[in-house]
């Protein structure tokens, strides 16, 4: 049968609470029992005045209003104000009635850049609702995982200039500098000098120690991106650290032509500090350096790593055809010919090098090297034996479960974090707004897995039912008028 439904439902009056209007089971519901939001007026109370202005808007309300943002992907702070109008889950959530007004979209960009910039309550939030999941007990960091991805940035990719910046020097060189002088004294060679006194010897020399790079003219501090196939843009880079339940524990931005291995250090450092019972690391190729393997061993923990091809031409003998002989200190070619060792170079490589009367009438030199002096050079690094324990890990059963376990940890977070919190792009400009988006987008992901997590494990409230909330709305009534009958008969 044909219904038609009457505009005249649009008028009409109802006297309802917007309790009532929220659906039960709706994510805001579980979120608002998950966690007690009131601890942010202790971290910004010092940000307002105690006896001077206008009443603020509510800092609760403040930080309420992104996170439904960043919880439900929706693009920017104007659009977000518009469905706060409109949906009374989220006016119920942020405290509001059907009729009061919603603050202005630009009201938490003022109270960013006068109040927030300049402090770390974003933070600050991401540590509390992390620290509420560790106290339920959802958290597993026995294994971590660590990786990046990119953030294409608001700019322009035709609006930039060439700038010649110079190159910093790797943060362990000094490091590694102590290695190579020690490495070179055991080997009879004299310490290696320092790079500016060769520099300074002759001014003609073109200097190593900077590079031309494309800065962008839109978004300063954003960085140009080329990887593979990927389309070259300027974007950043968020590094991250998950545990084995898709928890983030820890993240840091930086410019998209900072590469990954570059940030893993204090990414590492801060993760292993607020998680001591870490086990295993899991990281891809990209971080499969020496000096990074070299401080998850030396950390007491063990790499998950994958098999990484080795960079050599094709038709050429792979690395690996070459037999390193510890004992006597020398590398057999395929050929069973020794190479001997020549000298260390600045970058902590062992060079091998072999005899040319061998190379030169070698039935396999069109397979090993090109060199017309009919020489094989060999290179090994300083650190090379936490590569090979690398490798034995690798092929460990621990070691290949953990690895397994990256494609549903570390990369189903940057997969939820760009298909359904809109983190793919950012339309902010600056290394700290961007900052202030990946905290937020991380800490709303961590709210959403840790309010369904205790609703599954029981330990939220139960809603009462409607039945039961009918039965208390009638004894109401049922006092109301017993009491009204009492002042009758009184009267």
């Amino acid at each position: 049968m044909l219904n038609c439904n009457r505009k005249e439902k649009q008028s009409q009056i109802n006297i309802v609470c917007i309790e009532d209007l929220v659906p039960k089971d709706h994510i805001l519901r579980d979120i608002d029992k998950a966690i007690d939001f009131n601890f942010i007026y202790d971290e910004v109370k010092n940000l307002y005045s105690a006896d001077n202005g206008r009443p603020s808007v509510d800092p609760v309300v403040l930080f309420k209003i992104v996170l439904i943002q960043y919880t439900f992907g929706i693009r920017s702070m104007r659009q977000t104000i518009k469905e706060i109008e409109v949906n009374n889950a989220y006016r119920w959530f942020l405290g509001y009635d059907l009729l009061e007004p919603i603050p202005h979209f630009s009201t938490f960009g003022k109270n960013y850049t006068r109040r927030f910039a300049s402090s770390d309550i974003f933070e600050k939030i991401f540590e509390h609702i992390l620290a509420e999941a560790v106290n339920a007990g959802f958290v597993d960091a026995s294994a971590v995982f660590i990786d990046a991805t990119h953030i294409k940035a608001n700019a322009n990719n035709k609006k930039y200039v060439n700038e010649l910046v110079k190159l910093e020097a790797k943060h362990y060189q000094n490091e590694l500098n102590e290695e190579i002088n020690l490495d070179r004294e055991n080997h009879g060679k004299k310490p290696l000098k320092s790079k500016d006194n060769d520099d300074d010897d002759d001014n003609n020399k073109p200097n190593p120690s900077t590079k031309n790079i494309k800065k962008s003219t839109t978004d300063p501090e954003c960085g140009l991106f080329h990887k593979g196939e990927h389309k070259v843009q300027f974007a950043y880079t968020a590094h991250t650290a998950c545990d084995k339940h898709n928890f983030i524990l820890n993240v840091d931005v930086a410019p998209g032509n900072v590469h990954d291995s570059v940030m893993f250090d204090e990414l590492y450092k801060k993760v292993i500090a607020d998680f001591p019972e870490v086990e295993m690391v899991g990281v891809d190729s990209g971080y499969k350096t020496p000096w990074i393997m070299k401080q998850i061993f030396e950390s007491g923990r063990l790499p998950a790593t994958p098999y990484k091809r080795p960079m050599t031409k094709q038709g050429f003998f792979k690395k690996y055809d070459y037999v390193y002989d510890e004992y006597y200190d020398q590398i057999i070619c395929p050929n069973n010919k020794l190479l001997d060792y020549s000298t260390t170079n600045r970058e902590g490589y062992r060079e091998y090098k072999s005899n040319p009367e061998d190379c030169k009438n070698c039935a396999y030199r069109e397979q090993c090297t090109q060199s017309k002096a009919f020489q094989k050079v060999v290179t090994r690094h300083v650190w090379e034996e936490y590569m090979e324990l690398a490798e034995e890990v690798r092929h460990s059963p621990q070691g290949k479960e953990i690895y397994k376990l990256r494609c549903e940890t570390i990369e189903r977070v940057f997969a939820d974090a760009k298909e359904k919190h809109a983190m793919r792009y950012t339309q902010f400009r600056g290394l700290a707004r961007l900052k202030m988006q990946v905290l937020l987008t991380f800490s709303c992901m961590n709210l959403k897995k840790l309010a369904k997590w205790k609703v599954k494990n029981g330990l939220l409230q139960p809603i009462l039912s409607e039945f039961i909330l009918f039965c208390l709305e009638l004894i109401k009534y049922k006092v109301f008028l017993k009491n009204i009958r009492k002042n009758a008969v009184a009267a």
